[in-house]
């Protein structure tokens, strides 16, 4: 009797220990899941390691910028990702080759920054698209960094708001219908900047709209259908500084049918970027009256107005960029990297 008892335990030990290994096994394989659900299309974590001893150079994303999630290992095809891993896991920390840094995710203190001590050789990537009035703290990133990303053209790597290519055969351009004369969307509205100061004396000589925090709304589906009915759009820049030429206007008006109206870097600036007759710029004219007079008289001269749009035959914009935009560009960027060198001084360059 006593045997058969003993027996009979040890089998429920067996059969308790076997429901725990499963449980155990689906639950360790549900976190792997939910792990690998965070940071987008990895690889799993053994071919992680297959792939490095191929030479395969990690990319660790510190933080999410602003918090905003994407996919990663998805990349727009101009970007060429090949020999690259990306991935938010920071206990690849010491396996990873380079990691980007979103400045404004990073900046309000050290302890943001990594406090493991750094493999020799690693990269760290500095991204910021904030022009140097936004961008606090500089100076925690000193005898730190080795490589930049920016809106700068001088970045190591160069990661504009937008771009132009030439067209192909193709490559199409209509102006959308027009059916009123001049939008602005702005979210920060402050009273005494450049800005709003400027369109406090645009506005006594014509008509605008604006969309945004405490005006017009402007639905984010909407921004297109809205934004095109204009002729032109003011591309006023929060900020001005060297290259420093926004989604104001890659995207809210030459992506969208717009003139530029543009109020930022010089005029020769912009000229870098986009040809000469595709924008209007502020600093062409001796006072806001006249400028409005400008306008007015472009409204009434539909061939003269159209004449900003003759580029279009040559070039088309793109200004629909997103996180993924920009960081893909790092996996080139680090393949083709320069000697192992660190920027003393991030703050006197980025001014």
């Amino acid at each position: 009797m006593d045997y058969k008892w003993k027996t009979q335990k040890y089998k429920n030990y067996f059969i308790i220990f076997i429901a725990q290994l499963f449980l155990a096994t689906i639950f360790f394989s549900l976190y792997n899941s939910a792990n690998r659900s965070l940071v987008g299309s990895e690889f799993s974590y053994s071919s992680i390691h297959q792939e490095t001893a191929n030479n395969t150079k990690i990319i660790l994303v510190w933080t999410w910028p602003f918090g905003d999630v994407f996919p990663l290992n998805e990349c727009p095809p101009y970007t060429d990702i090949s020999g690259c891993f990306y991935t938010a896991n920071r206990s690849l920390y010491s396996s990873a080759d380079a990691i980007v840094m979103h400045h404004r995710d990073v900046c309000n203190s050290r302890k943001q920054l990594p406090q493991m001590p750094r493999p020799p050789n690693q990269y760290w990537v500095w991204f910021n698209l904030e022009s140097p009035s936004h961008s606090p703290n500089l100076n925690f990133m000193d005898d730190l960094i080795n490589l930049t990303m920016s809106y700068r053209a001088d970045s190591d790597i160069f990661s504009p708001y937008g771009w132009l290519d030439p067209n192909t055969e193709d490559d199409t351009f209509q102006i959308p219908p027009k059916t009123k004369l001049v939008a602005w969307a702005i979210s920060n509205w402050n009273p005494s900047s450049k800005r709003v100061q400027y369109y406090e004396e645009l506005k006594k000589f014509l008509s605008i709209d604006i969309y945004g925090r405490q005006h017009l709304p402007l639905p984010r589906n909407e921004h297109q259908q809205t934004l095109s009915q204009y002729k032109f759009y003011l591309a006023f820049e929060n900020s001005i500084h060297e290259d420093y030429i926004t989604e104001k206007l890659w995207k809210n008006s030459l992506s969208f049918g717009c003139v530029p109206i543009v109020l930022g870097t010089t005029r020769k600036n912009y000229e870098r970027f986009i040809p000469k007759d595709s924008f209007i710029h502020v600093d062409d004219f001796s006072s806001a009256e006249e400028l409005a007079k400008y306008i007015l008289k472009l409204d009434r001269d539909e061939k003269a107005y159209q004449q900003y749009f003759s580029w279009r035959s040559r070039l088309h914009s793109f200004g629909s960029t997103n996180w993924q935009t920009h960081y893909c560009r790092v996996c080139k960027a680090l393949k083709e990297a320069p000697a192992h060198i660190t920027i003393s001084k991030l703050g006197e360059w980025y001014k």
